[in-house]
């Protein structure tokens, strides 16, 4: 937005619009409403009640919003939204604790007020007294009721939030009481052991179906139970609520309702049996199936079936012409939900070609629609709902639910924009709003400067209706308005709703696949080496710099300061030379210069990965990083990986190319990653969570490492390096990812600037870690080395005999003390550190200050010394 010099109130029509001329562009508001909504803001009108209802949807875990008027037409009518909260990222956790209205107000518009009973009373079995019985009672329980009904054998017993860890459940000994068990449920128990849980539940030789969900044990072996309890019952079907690879009629009867406590069948099922044949609706979703394929799943067996649900299975070992073949021979088969892109094809229209008998494809008429490669939210994708437990506070819930409904915009006037960006809350109405991949609605923010300039400004949001609405009729809006799917629509979707996760998965495979075949690419053949300043005794070079530090801190008589770049042989400048550079200033290319073509492949993060990754693969010290412009599926599927592994999932989110951590985020919220992307293109990499710390604290460490020549390849870690300590503790606790002081180090720009003298810091490292601190050094240089190698490698043309250049490489190291890298920065940012010229900022072999190090550096470029430098 622009500014403006008018400071009287804004009165006429004509003057609003002068005002907000940009605005009203920038919002979308056709101009027939620009008046309407003059005369709105000016007499602060909000009407939108008198059209609108709020309704509860989703057993009141979500709103929706309702036209209650008869009817209204296409942008007949605009409507004023407040925002019910207005806030900087950093400061959402303060302002909640500090103003317990606000967090009431937001728990209710997001519909997280209410406790939700998780293993609560509702869940414990109680008797017709209401009387919480425990494991052993239930057990007789069901051996009477068995005996009272004139059965052999219980056949179904479900001993679900009983508290029955290892030694209840040998007490229990109930593989001798019920030998022809087919489905025994364990849910949320307390069961740890795996020899013990193996050897009970193993005695059931006819058992179909054993849940041991939310039980402590598959936190610490799943994988190893999973194979040990598959092995010992070959009959089961369902293990864990998927599949096993042996699932047939059982288990698919199971998921068709015709099996149940009521009627849990029995141990074998033979070829004239029909129990499938009335089965006309079958839900598979989330079943994990890999092969569909079998003698179970059949139009043999299921004649009738004519809706099927296929949603989050991989079936990756079907091809897609097996699994269309076997879907068109089913007679019934017209209404299908499956994940797209997935196992059945990459777009809704390739899959209705290939079933033609298809009317109905996740939840849309086949006639409907069209060719396309967007996932349809209005096709029942489920939305992701707010989820929390009773003991959780309101603050938690709402700082976990509000990235389902938030929204954000960036000020800026004339002269610059703001670098943090604002989100926003709208109020109940505007909240109720939901996705519709084909909206009847729009909404977008807008800023009223009701006295002409920007201090005035009040915020809202506008809405009006872009398509005729009928009464009773839901108002959506598009949350991913303007992004198609070359900006991943199909991906960002899944910050609001449950899209295909197994397709997320097998793309990360893929990418981590193609990682790990990475081999660093042999170095290009040497060519001639750089060109040395020709050095005599008595000569001088003149340098032309912007820089003031240099400027002041160059005193080395084998180098003389200029006003005029053209008569300078060093050009060290804080801009990029580029041609039109050149042009304007008179710069040749006979001028050494102090930075390389093309360095943007190391001092821009996401390039600094691409780089690491084509030459390296996945090396150890780099972590897991991902362009969410590009790799947005590639992340998404990682997280998920992480997350059914029981791992940790704690991401930190980084501008591409901004400095002093501006817009830097860690989160473990999947749809907070995606969010944050609306806030400018970012890299998203896996962050340290067990980093080493220094007293209690976090770290890291600047490098200067002065490059002569990428090829053939001469770098010099310079002995000086920076230490940036963290002013709090560190902690993993969720508020503390608010708290800047404590998980960042850049403390020039916040905070309390700590500098921490490096040969003390090494020897107090040393002394609380009982480490060597040359072992660490040794690590580092290697790493550092690899880094420079990468670029050298993949951006050959990086190399210029007249190029010289110094730049910062961050490394922070974890609690093993191995280095990580976190960025590489060009010579301006780590030139800036020097002008702390009176402070002891730097040590090596001896305190080096900022005039020390300049002339070193230029030593070291220009003279090719190596006093204070090494090579590596």
């Amino acid at each position: 937005m622009s500014s403006t010099t008018t400071t009287s109130r804004i009165e006429t029509y004509d003057d609003f619009v002068k005002v907000h001329g940009l605005l009203l562009t920038a919002s979308g508001l056709p101009q027939s409403l620009h008046r309407q909504l003059f005369q709105k803001l000016s007499s602060e009108t909000f009407d939108g009640g008198s059209y609108f209802q709020i309704e509860p949807s989703e057993e009141g875990r979500q709103r929706r919003l309702v036209l209650t008027s008869e009817s209204m037409f296409k942008e007949s009518n605009v409507f004023l939204i407040d925002h019910a909260w207005t806030f900087r990222l950093s400061d959402a956790c303060k302002q909640l604790q500090e103003v317990p209205a606000l967090a009431e107000r937001m728990a209710a518009i997001m519909c997280v007020e209410n406790d939700l009973s998780f293993g609560s009373e509702e869940n414990e079995v109680l008797d017709e007294n209401n009387t919480k019985r425990s494991a052993f009672e239930v057990v007789e329980s069901e051996l009477s009721d068995a005996k009272a009904r004139g059965d052999d054998s219980v056949r179904w017993l479900e001993l679900d939030e009983l508290a029955i860890d290892d030694d209840t459940l040998l007490s229990l000994d109930f593989g001798s009481k019920f030998p022809g068990l087919l489905a025994l449920s364990l849910c949320g128990n307390k069961l740890d052991n795996i020899n013990i849980v193996v050897q009970e539940v193993t005695k059931f030789k006819e058992l179909k179906a054993l849940w041991l969900n939310d039980n402590p044990i598959l936190r610490n072996c799943d994988v190893q139970l999973a194979d040990r309890v598959l092995e010992a019952l070959p009959n089961l079907e369902i293990y864990n609520s998927i599949f096993t690879p042996n699932f047939g009629e059982w288990a698919l009867g199971f998921c068709g309702d015709v099996y149940s406590k009521e009627n849990p069948g029995s141990s074998s099922i033979h070829e004239n049996d029909t129990p499938l044949h009335s089965v006309t609706s079958l839900d598979l979703s989330n079943r994990r199936i890999h092969n569909l394929i079998n003698k179970a799943f059949s139009p043999l067996r299921l004649p009738s079936l004519t809706s099927l649900n296929l949603r989050g299975n991989p079936l990756e070992q079907n091809s897609f012409v097996d699994l269309r073949k076997v879907l068109r021979e089913f007679p019934c088969l017209t209404s299908l939900e499956v994940d797209i892109p997935g196992p059945l094809g990459e777009s809704a229209m390739e899959i209705l070609e290939s079933l033609p008998n298809l009317s109905e494809l996740n939840g849309v008429v086949a006639s409907k629609i069209l060719e396309s490669e967007k996932l349809v939210v209005d096709s029942k994708l489920k939305p992701h709902l707010p989820e929390w437990t009773g003991d959780d506070p309101l603050v938690d819930r709402v700082l976990n639910a509000m990235w389902l409904c938030l929204m954000t915009y960036r000020l800026a006037d004339e002269e610059k924009i703001d670098e943090t960006s604002v989100w926003y809350v709208m109020d109940e109405l505007g909240s109720a709003l939901r996705h519709s991949d084909k909206p009847n609605f729009r909404v977008a923010p807008f800023l009223f400067m009701p006295e002409g300039t920007l201090s005035s400004a009040v915020s809202f949001s506008i809405l009006w209706p872009t398509q005729n609405v009928g009464k009773g009729d839901e108002c959506t809006r598009d949350f991913l308005f303007g992004i198609g799917e070359d900006k991943q629509c199909s991906a960002r979707l899944t910050a609001w709703f449950h899209t295909p996760q197994n397709f997320f998965i097998q793309i990360y495979e893929r990418h981590k696949q193609k990682l790990q075949s990475k081999c660093l690419i042999s170095p290009p053949i040497k060519s001639s080496p750089p060109e040395p300043l020709h050095h005599s005794v008595g000569c001088t070079y003149r340098v032309y710099t912007d820089v003031p530090h240099v400027e002041e801190f160059l005193t080395r008589p084998e180098f003389i300061i200029t006003t005029d770049p053209k008569d300078a042989d060093i050009i060290w400048t804080s801009v990029q030379v580029d041609e039109d550079m050149k042009k304007a200033t008179g710069i040749t290319d006979n001028q050494y210069i102090n930075q390389f073509p093309f360095e943007a492949c190391l001092v821009m993060k996401h390039h600094l990965a691409e780089t690491v990754q084509k030459a390296h693969g996945s090396p150890d010290w780099l972590q897991p990083t991902y362009n969410l412009e590009t790799h947005l599926s590639q992340l998404i599927g990682d997280y998920y990986v992480r997350k059914r592994d029981g791992c940790n999932n704690l991401w930190i989110l980084k501008p591409w190319n901004m400095a002093r951590t501006i817009d830097t985020t860690v989160t473990d919220n999947l749809s907070a990653i995606i969010r944050l992307m609306e806030t400018g293109p970012k890299i998203c990499q896996k962050y340290i969570e067990h980093p080493a710390l220094f007293d209690g604290k976090k770290f890291d460490l600047r490098y200067i490492v002065l490059v002569r020549s990428m090829n053939p390849l001469e770098v010099y870690l310079s002995d000086i390096f920076w230490v940036r300590l963290a002013n709090n503790s560190y902690s993993l606790d969720k508020h503390s990812f608010y708290e800047y002081e404590t998980h960042f180090t850049v403390m020039n720009y916040r905070g309390r600037l700590n500098h921490k003298n490096t040969p003390d810091f090494v020897r107090e490292f040393e002394l609380e870690h009982q480490v060597k601190w040359l072992d660490i050094h040794s690590r580092v240089k290697c790493m550092i080395r690899a880094v420079f190698e990468a670029a050298a490698v993949v951006h050959p043309e990086m190399h210029s005999p007249k190029s010289r250049a110094i730049y910062g490489v961050d490394v922070m190291l974890d609690s093993s003390f191995r280095p990580k890298l976190l960025e590489v920065t060009y010579c301006p940012d780590c030139t800036r550190a020097c002008k702390y010229d009176s402070e002891s900022i730097f040590g090596g072999r001896e305190v080096m200050r900022g005039r020390d190090f300049f002339n070193h550096v230029f030593g070291c470029l220009f003279l090719n010394e190596t006093t204070h430098v090494s090579p590596i």
